[in-house]
């Protein structure tokens, strides 16, 4: 059996997505149809708008997404048939070298069909009307009404958490909020820079603060983004334009610098920034990104004196432990995500809602499904 939903396509770099009518394929064994109720607009989907990170076309944007399950393949355990979902874009074997080692999001299998923008068992699942065959960007291809996906891949999550805000969790908070708790080591006397207040910036400044960090240092260009980090558990903000954020680290701490930075800006200056702040012997986290082919240059010696640098994707994100524990912080008040969401708009509106995210003026527009 095989259903029609709208979805936005794209087909060329540097163009609009186009919406169109399009289909599923049926189910395979281990595959779960989602009815998409929200899906969050992020700078993944944008860098590959804007052509700075590559895949083949026609392609399926969108990876940050919650919905309903509404069929389940012949081999599905869990979830069932009306569970609330998050959805997650790691799947993993479980048994190659790096899952064996904790490591998922190295997973061999992930990264070798990552590129192809297949879903995990090597096949597209959804398709033209024509029968030409779509893309999907990181194993989901949520901006549409319907999506298939991995059973691994779908997280159930408390049904008291609203799809819009629950959607946020499968991707920025889950990076930023993860990066804090479980990649940095933040311990509960230290001083934590974040470095870039979007989505995934603000969810490290609450991830810092859960971590019980004494003090939180945000940094941004903009006014705006800034007070709500203050808000979210900023302790200090710097308005990178106007004052020297390196010199408010040293300032902060007796000359040392930080004991952590994340950083979250996606900027060659961002990433030179968090190693001349952390203090020797600190913890640097990376999880923005630029073109993959533009090189990054650093003072050699703002890398001596034993400072730990990360790259992180996903915060070390372990979805079916991590979601539920994130909606639930959520549902119970140390977690802000209505915050966080800039504009609810339809798919028909999506292409606004990336030049908003382009010109900065979003921290996170949703597409609300019906």
């Amino acid at each position: 059996m095989t259903l029609q939903y709208q979805a936005a396509v794209l087909h060329a770099a540097q163009t609009p997505l186009a919406i169109e009518r399009v289909e599923t394929v049926p189910l395979a064994a281990n595959d779960v149809l989602v009815r998409v109720r929200a899906a969050g607009l992020c700078h993944t989907d944008l860098e590959v708008i804007d052509g700075s990170l590559r895949y083949p076309m026609p392609i399926v944007l969108g990876h940050e997404a919650a919905g309903v399950v509404e069929a389940v393949g012949a081999a599905v355990a869990r979830p069932r048939v009306g569970d609330h979902v998050v959805l997650s874009w790691n799947p993993h074997c479980g048994h190659c070298f790096y899952c064996d080692r904790g490591l998922p999001i190295l997973c061999e299998p992930y990264l070798a069909k990552g590129p192809r923008a297949v879903q995990f068992d090597g096949q597209c699942k959804a398709r033209r009307l024509d029968g030409g065959e779509l893309k999907h960007l990181m194993f989901l291809g949520a901006f549409c009404e319907y999506c298939i996906v991995q059973d691994q891949q779908a997280v159930t999550v408390p049904n008291e958490i609203a799809f819009d805000r629950a959607c946020l969790i499968g991707c920025g908070v889950m990076t930023g909020v993860g990066a804090a708790l479980n990649v940095a080591r933040i311990g509960r006397a230290d001083t934590v820079m974040i470095v870039g207040c979007g989505a995934v910036g603000l969810s490290a400044v609450q991830g810092a603060r859960l971590a019980g960090a004494a003090r939180i240092v945000a940094v941004d260009l903009d006014d705006n983004k800034l007070e709500l980090a203050r808000r979210m558990g900023a302790t200090d903000v710097v308005n990178a334009g106007t004052d020297d954020a390196v010199a408010v680290a040293k300032r902060l701490t007796d000359g040392r610098g930080v004991d952590a930075v994340i950083e979250a800006a996606g900027s060659g200056a961002g990433f030179r920034l968090t190693v001349e702040a952390v203090r020797p012997g600190g913890e640097v986290v990376w999880l923005g990104k630029i073109d993959v082919a533009k090189d990054v240059a650093f003072r050699w010696g703002a890398l001596m004196q034993e400072k730990r640098l990360r790259r992180s994707s996903y915060g070390e994100a372990r979805p079916a432990r991590d979601f539920p524990l994130l909606a639930q912080a959520y549902l119970d008040g140390r977690l802000m995500l209505d915050e966080m969401i800039t504009a609810r708009i339809p798919l028909g509106a999506i292409n606004e809602g990336f030049t908003a995210l382009r010109n900065g003026e979003a921290i996170r527009s949703v597409v609300m499904f019906g």
